[in-house]
């Protein structure tokens, strides 16, 4: 079993483009990802900590519509 581990803000982007995500976009803030008509907001951090990736990956959770595990995570 995996475990959860930072993750650099470039690696973040190319996993959630093997989601099927396109981006990222230049927003106002924040540059963002998008998955069919859903947004994301990347954070500008060059490395996100544990606790933040979580939170992340709870919300693009809720816009592709399942849980993506550790495993599945450092697998893409």
């Amino acid at each position: 079993m995996s475990h959860w581990s930072p993750c650099k803000r470039r690696e973040f982007i190319r996993r959630l483009r093997a989601l099927g995500f396109d981006g990222p976009f230049s927003g106002t803030r924040h540059q963002f990802m998008v998955y069919q008509q859903r947004r994301l907001a990347i954070p500008s951090n060059a490395e996100y900590s544990v606790p933040q990736l979580r939170a992340m990956l709870r919300e693009v959770a809720s816009i592709i519509g399942y849980e993506i595990t550790a495993d599945e995570w450092n697998r893409l």
